[in-house]
């Protein structure tokens, strides 16, 4: 007597509930797990937080730099790398330099020809130097 042999697999996919594996079968492989539209946002959400923070972020700080005239008082600190220039009134306490003069269109502190002092300002394409004097 030979053992019995198992009932064969049916071949026929309708012969299985919907969802069901089919014994035997190889499973699809899953789906993506984002689509491509989700890619693409993502992209494009971190270009406009690039940008907001390359173009916004220092506007909505207030390190915009001062725009000072000739005869405008201004408080200069911080470190000569990276000062922080704030207008003030000339009586007003904290004033210490005076502009004598505005060269639009250069950051060479160089090109003060009068002053003790040059503070270049720039913010995206508008470049200036203050050429300073201390308040007395």
């Amino acid at each position: 007597m030979s053992a019995p042999t198992p009932p064969s697999a049916p071949q026929d996919p309708q012969q299985f509930p919907q969802g069901q594996p089919i014994p035997g079968a190889v499973p699809a492989p899953e789906p993506a797990k984002k689509s491509i539209l989700k890619k693409i946002l993502g992209v494009v959400g971190l270009i406009v937080v690039a940008l907001a923070v390359k173009f916004g972020a220092a506007y909505v700080l207030g390190d915009t730099p001062v725009r000072a005239e000739a005869g405008d008082c201004v408080k200069v600190t911080g470190p000569d790398e990276a000062p922080e220039v704030e207008t003030k009134k000339c009586g007003e306490a904290g004033a210490n330099y005076k502009v004598v003069k505005v060269i639009e269109n250069s950051f060479d502190v160089n090109a003060c020809t009068v002053g003790e002092a040059a503070l270049a300002q720039q913010w995206d394409a508008d470049k200036f130097v203050l050429c300073l004097d201390p308040v007395k």
